[in-house]
């Protein structure tokens, strides 16, 4: 009994203490990436950086900081994929979105802004400035608009011109915004991306090298993935060209 009492002690300690302690060690890690950075020892500051990440303290400035390393060390694929995991948290961010384009003109190959679906692009800059959760909350908001606005019209039986149209604009927002809503979740959630990190990548017509080549794709370069095999991917790029690639060459986003 008196053991049992002493490990149910221990326990609480640690529940206790464990998220204090892990705490103060984030900060310090943070304040050393900090100076390491600012002493241009950018390897040392990315892995003080990539060891807050391990500990599960996850934000857009942290992935953010953890890609100005990896570009001030000159490994553009990692940078890219670091800034596009970054704006997948907050992609109102003007400093993400700058940096990202700012790295994309040192690529050997871009394929970034070729479009080749006119719908997916328009639907894709619409909702680009917004979080997955900012646009659910407007949906939300505008049904239980509707919802009310309804209610209203029923309760006290308005009829008129005026009255139609506000219930047509309130559906057709509500319509917009739900599809916007479904869109960003399948094309940031859904959909698998991922960025080539290795200094190049062949793309074969199957998976493994055993067949055919198909092109040579260069390390920054984002894509789709449809599907996984083994170790490889079969990816879209965003010139609509397919193939399979090995996963050591790749990142997922």
């Amino acid at each position: 009994m008196p053991n049992r009492i002493i490990f149910i002690f221990i326990g609480i300690f640690f529940l206790l203490f464990s998220p204090i302690a892990m705490g103060i060690n984030a900060d310090s890690l943070f304040s050393a990436a900090n100076r390491y950075y600012d002493a241009k020892d950018y390897p040392s500051a990315r892995d003080a950086y990539q060891r807050l990440e391990q500990y599960n303290y996850i934000s857009a400035p942290l992935y953010f900081d953890i890609g100005n390393c990896y570009f001030k060390e000159g490994k553009l694929g990692y940078a890219i994929l670091y800034y596009l995991r970054a704006q997948k948290l907050d992609p109102t961010d003007d400093d993400i979105k700058n940096n990202l384009a700012f790295v994309r003109q040192f690529l050997p190959t871009n394929l970034e802004g070729v479009k080749i679906n006119p719908v997916a692009s328009f639907l894709e800059t619409i909702a680009a400035p917004f979080t997955l959760n900012g646009i659910a909350w407007i949906s939300s908001l505008l049904f239980m608009a509707l919802v009310l606005f309804l209610c209203v019209i029923i309760q006290f039986q308005l009829r008129g011109a005026l009255i139609k149209m506000a219930g047509y604009a309130l559906l057709a927002l509500l319509v917009i915004s739900s599809s916007l809503t479904t869109f960003k979740y399948r094309n940031g959630y859904v959909t698998q991306k991922g960025v080539i990190v290795a200094p190049e990548a062949h793309v074969y017509s199957g998976p493994g090298e055993d067949n055919d080549l198909e092109f040579v794709a260069a390390h920054g370069l984002t894509f789709e993935i449809e599907k996984s095999l083994d170790k490889y991917y079969l990816v879209i790029f965003e010139n609509k060209r397919k193939g399979w690639i090995s996963k050591d060459n790749v990142e997922v986003i």
